[in-house]
């Protein structure tokens, strides 16, 4: 797919909210106490915690890798339309699998502004994913050669 302006803008952008979002979700809001008290509210042995948050500061600094690929679309590179897509589809899913107790734990801990990065990376890669693939499918469908179709 080619990149159009405003697709190409709309997924830079995106990809600096998701970047930023990200890093403060990972560094800032997840941290051993929020790891534990959300293991507490989900009835389950705190012992793993450490390990626990390990792994989700490893998975947040993929994504911030990931969603840096983002950036790079500014340069109209083709092949970088599957992996943005991937990425965001990835993202978008922990608006289902991150555990509800990890919210209830963030918001008693830091407050609406604890939800925020989750809630904006997530909600937004929802919508990225949206607009990407309509996208895809109109330049498809509309045009013949391929070229980009006007949104």
């Amino acid at each position: 797919m080619r990149w159009t302006p405003k697709i190409r803008l709309v997924t830079v952008l995106l990809s600096v909210v998701f970047v930023l979002g990200t890093a403060l979700q990972n560094f800032v809001v997840i941290d051993l106490d929020l790891i534990e008290r959300s293991m507490r509210l989900k009835g389950v042995p705190t012992e793993d915690a450490p390990a626990y948050l390990a792994a989700l500061r490893l998975v947040g600094n993929i994504f911030i890798a990931g969603n840096a690929l983002g950036l790079l679309v500014w340069f109209r590179w083709r092949w970088l339309f599957w992996p943005v897509l991937a990425v965001s589809a990835a993202q978008a899913c922990g608006v289902v699998i991150v555990p509800f107790e990890v919210h209830r734990a963030a918001f008693a801990e830091h407050g609406w502004p604890g939800l925020l990065p989750s809630l904006v990376t997530d909600g937004g890669a929802v919508i990225l994913v949206i607009v990407l693939v309509v996208a895809y499918v109109r330049s498809r469908r509309l045009t013949r050669t391929g070229d980009p179709v006007r949104l």
